[in-house]
């Protein structure tokens, strides 16, 4: 039996400016994401079989172990590429990135799956074939899977590494919700008034916060009470993705909040990194 262990680390948004409609249905964007040290770590163990197994498990009760799980989808298709059959694939799931945060914890765990994968079974595939496996599962897979800095464009899978500025982060994410890319963007495309400053041309010529910014807050913000308590609380604070997780450049949270109704993550930083082998 073969084992290894990875750790997939979350990522912010720094700006998110959602551009045009694509004929494929998803949105052009352009994109300064951020990974930072919250980490999800993925134990896996390969044996033998007499048939194809993919058998996940975890400490999370919010997601799902079966074939739609996103780790699920990459292993199935870094098999079909490969053309490998008959191994028992065991993976266990330990979720420290909350879930439907906008913080890719989905996509993380997929790309360090499709890196366990390829060190397990030799470096059947070269770099770029484990791009387009990205690719193709998602539009932040990419950057997960390189981490650091970078300037993402297209739906977000291309990316342009930049530097990696030297910041603590602290994260709220309310509690008893999720929101989905899907009703972020559709909420989106019915802005009457969509604003775009060219926010993030100016993060990449001059690092500021006052340069952070999120189309996707403006068109979810007014719909969750609790969206507009973290914003009147920190005016400063910015959602990531398509929310509804806040994030504020500060080592510890400036206000205290209802530890009931909100998820306080502090003493985060911006990492240089992406998925890693800690085994």
């Amino acid at each position: 039996m073969h084992s290894i262990k990875i750790a997939a680390p979350a990522k912010i948004n720094l700006t998110l400016e959602v551009l045009n409609k694509r004929e494929d249905g998803f949105h052009n964007i352009k994109s300064i994401m951020q990974a930072i040290s919250l980490y999800d770590y993925l134990t896996f163990e390969i044996e033998d079989s007499t048939q194809t197994e993919i058998l996940l498990s975890g400490n999370s009760d919010k997601i799902p172990y079966d074939g739609k799980n996103l780790v699920h989808k990459a292993i199935t298709k870094f098999l079909e590429k490969t053309n490998i059959k008959n191994k028992r694939i065991k993976v266990y799931i330990e979720k420290n990135i909350p879930v439907e945060a906008g913080l890719a914890g989905g996509s993380t765990d997929a790309a360090g799956a499709l890196v366990a994968m390829n060190e397990l079974f030799n470096n059947r595939l070269q770099q770029n074939d484990i791009e387009q496996i990205c690719a193709s599962l998602g539009s932040d897979l990419n950057f997960c899977l390189h981490g650091g800095t970078a300037l993402c464009t297209g739906r977000g899978e291309n990316i342009q590494r930049i530097p990696t500025q030297n910041e603590f982060v602290t994260l709220i994410k309310p509690l008893g919700f999720g929101i989905s890319a899907k009703e972020a963007y559709t909420k989106f495309a019915k802005l009457t008034k969509q604003q775009n400053n060219n926010y993030t041309e100016k993060m990449i010529s001059a690092f500021s916060p006052d340069f952070l910014y999120n189309s996707l807050e403006l068109a979810v913000i007014n719909d969750y009470q609790e969206l507009l308590e973290i914003k009147k609380a920190i005016p400063q604070a910015l959602m990531s993705g398509s929310g509804p997780t806040f994030f504020v450049l500060e080592r510890f949270c400036p206000v205290q909040f209802d530890s009931a109704r909100f998820l306080t993550i502090e003493d985060l930083h911006f990492i240089t990194d992406g998925i890693k082998i800690v085994n």
